[in-house]
Parts: structure tokens; sequence; C-alpha cells
């Protein structure tokens, strides 16, 4: 049973697994090729864009480059809830070998972001309502100590680039482009997490990052709502970057007040 459905997912993204030999090779080098492709665009956009996080993150490795590619893959949906994998699908669909594969998937494990079902392989979470709007309840009260920590402690470095993320955001609102905001999200929460310097605060926010920003990109399109996110996003990055600790408590609250209407939104398309 298990077996049948993780089939039907694996085809359903761009026949990772499919019947054949030959088809398997020319889709595994078509993905590779895409996927080196977007890493290599990607790669030259932060390269040349002024302000840019790489400024001031450290040399990624071949771990963090899985995860931030699963990370996405299922925060989009490209990998959808209730999709099963294993960790060879995951390494053929990017191209990167096991041993990185297998430190982002226990990464990922630890977000909630997949499970890991012994003796069977992954399975990417279904989304759960309920108890999204209980993560929301503690991310307000650590996603405040963040951003105020953040205001408070960032060098001049990084309100550098939480200026150049402000301005990101609002682009991604002029352009109604849901994909740019999703990446500036993810730069803005690693950033936000660094400026705050609390281990403490860093390791409780990454349990709720990933699982909030899937549940938004699952539904914004059924209740309108990337620009006003985009714009809420845009004024807390400012404030950091001002320096403004209270603004940035403020416009904190401001966005989650939207972020927890938009989750109790949902609940009349998902009845």
């Amino acid at each position: 049973m298990f077996r049948s459905s993780s089939a039907t997912m694996r085809n359903r993204l761009g026949h990772i697994a499919p019947m054949t030999r030959n088809a398997t090779k020319r889709t595994a080098g078509a993905a590779r090729k895409t996927v080196r492709k977007t890493a290599s665009q990607s790669t030259t956009k932060r390269a040349s864009a002024p302000g840019s996080l790489d400024m001031i993150a450290p040399k990624r490795t071949l771990t963090d480059i899985a995860y931030e590619r699963l990370e996405e893959a299922i925060v989009t949906l490209r990998l959808p809830p209730g999709t099963a994998v294993s960790e060879l699908t995951l390494s053929n669909m990017l191209d990167i070998g096991r041993t990185p594969i297998r430190e982002a998937i226990q990464r990922l494990a630890r977000e909630h972001l997949l499970l890991v079902l012994p003796q069977r392989g992954l399975l990417v979470p279904p989304i759960d309502l309920r108890k999204q709007l209980r993560l929301l309840e503690t991310r307000r009260e650590v996603e405040r100590l963040i951003c105020r920590s953040a205001a408070r402690r960032a060098t001049a470095e990084e309100r550098e680039v939480f200026f150049h993320l402000r301005d990101e955001f609002l682009q991604s609102a002029r352009d109604n482009d849901d994909i740019m905001f999703i990446r500036a999200d993810k730069k803005f929460n690693e950033l936000a997490l660094t400026a705050a310097r609390n281990e403490f605060s860093e390791g409780a926010m990454r349990l709720m990052h990933g699982l909030s920003r899937r549940f938004w990109y699952c539904h914004y399109k059924q209740v309108p709502d990337l620009s006003e996110t985009a714009q809420l996003h845009a004024a807390v990055a400012d404030a950091i970057g001002r320096g403004d600790v209270d603004a940035a408590g403020e416009t904190l609250d401001k966005l989650l007040d939207n972020i927890e209407a938009f989750a109790r939104s949902t609940l009349t398309y998902d009845l």
C-alpha cells in the first residue's frame, strides 16, 4: 500500500522514479540540468546584488545546499504534503551525494518538514491547521524577542542587508511574485536569527519557520494576501535596519495579526 502511494507521488513530481531505465536516464539528466541552471542563476543574482546576505554569511557546504533546495521544494509544494520519497530519490533529484542529503534530511526532520518512517522511507507531512494555530501562539512570543534583539544588536553591515530585503519584499509585492517573496522571507528569517545573537530563541524559531512558510504558500491563492504580507514583512525589515527596537516589535505584531487572520480564514476552504 505504501509503495504504491509512494510511486504515485514520485511520478507526480516529474517522474522522479519512472518505469523504464531509459526514461530514468532522460528524466534524471533533465532534472540535473534544471537544478544546475537554477542554482547557477541564483548564484549569479546573489553575487551581483548589493547588500546580499552572502556578504555576511559563511561559505555554504553541500549539506547547506541540499537543505536549502529541499526546504524550498517542500515549502513551495513541489514536494507536496503526503509525498513519499527516499534518500536515494532525493540524491538523484538534486545530483548531490547521499551523505549531504542524509544530513539535510535530519535537519528537515527536526523542523517537522519531513517524517522519517523506519524501514519505509520519508514522508512530507500533511498540513494541519490546528497545529498551525498552536504554532502561531508560540511564534509570536519568540519572534518578537528575535526582531527586537536584531534591531538592538545588528551590525552596520547586517542593517544594510535588512534594507536590501525590505526592497525585495516591496518588489515582490509590486510584481505579485510569490517565489521572490518566499526566498526573501527565508533570507530575512536567517538574518534575523543571526543578528539577534541568541542561540536559544534561534533554536526555538527554527522549528517554526519552514512550517509557517509552507502553510502560507499552500493557501495564499485562496485568500489573496501576497501584497499585504510582503509589505508587512518590509516594515519589519525596515524597523530592524533602522535599529528601532520598539518599532520592530510593533511591526512584527501587525505582521502576525495578519498571519493569524489569514490562517483562520483558510478554515472555510479546508472544511
